[in-house]
């Protein structure tokens, strides 16, 4: 993975040369080739039989329209080019600013840590658990909201379950809804984190958040 810079910013818009350049290569070599063919035939035909013509125009019509669609790709090859250098640079900007996303990992900082959740449905209880890198219950909170409007906030004081004061760092939420029959009720977890910087994997930007978490510039909810 490659953090972002002029030069990874470069490297980016550079990946995309590609294909129709080794394509048009190709049918440079095609087009010489037909025209020694032709060249070859035309000069040894018999005279009282001439050659048919027509397979020849034809097979030249088929590489003009081959021609034409790799030159098509080369432009539309650019245009994405330019267009993921300067989508490169708007993510850049993004360093050092709040988003809100849709992740389970939240960053405890100053002793606080917030978090939302949205239901797809009413339900009848809803609690959260906390935990640490390794999986430990750090604290539960129970009697949440359980309505299926809008999103709803948490605030987590940095306690644990026995009340003592946790060390700030990068923790995990897990939010559970059950309906009145005590089925899963679907949700969406969202939380806000620091851009730490941007990077790319196999030429996609990737934001990485101060929590610990990796997600696409796409899935942005919220900018502050």
């Amino acid at each position: 993975m490659e953090s972002i810079s002029s030069t990874s910013t470069a490297a980016a818009t550079a990946a995309t040369t590609s294909a129709a350049s080794a394509s048009r290569d190709k049918l440079d070599a095609d087009y010489q080739s037909f025209l020694k063919l032709l060249i070859a035939q035309v000069s040894n035909q018999d005279p009282l039989e001439p050659m048919d013509s027509t397979t020849f125009v034809s097979q030249l019509a088929q590489l003009t329209q081959v021609e034409q669609s790799i030159t098509t790709n080369d432009t539309l090859e650019k245009i994405e080019a330019r267009l993921g250098a300067a989508n490169a640079r708007e993510d850049a900007m993004l360093i050092g600013r709040e988003v809100l996303v849709p992740t389970d990992k939240i960053a405890l900082a100053g002793g606080t840590a917030g978090f939302s959740y949205a239901l797809n449905g009413t339900a009848a209880t809803v609690s959260a658990r906390i935990l640490s890198d390794d999986g430990t219950v750090v604290r539960r909170i129970d009697g949440l909201p359980g309505g299926s409007e809008g999103r709803h906030e948490v605030l987590w004081d940095g306690l644990d379950r026995d009340g003592l004061r946790v060390p700030d760092g990068s923790f995990r939420v897990e939010v559970e809804a059950l309906d009145a029959e005590d089925e899963p009720v679907f949700l969406s977890t969202y939380a806000e984190g620091q851009v730490e910087r941007v990077a790319f994997r196999d030429g996609t930007p990737v934001l990485q958040l101060a929590s610990g978490a990796e997600v696409s510039p796409d899935s942005i909810v919220g900018i502050r």
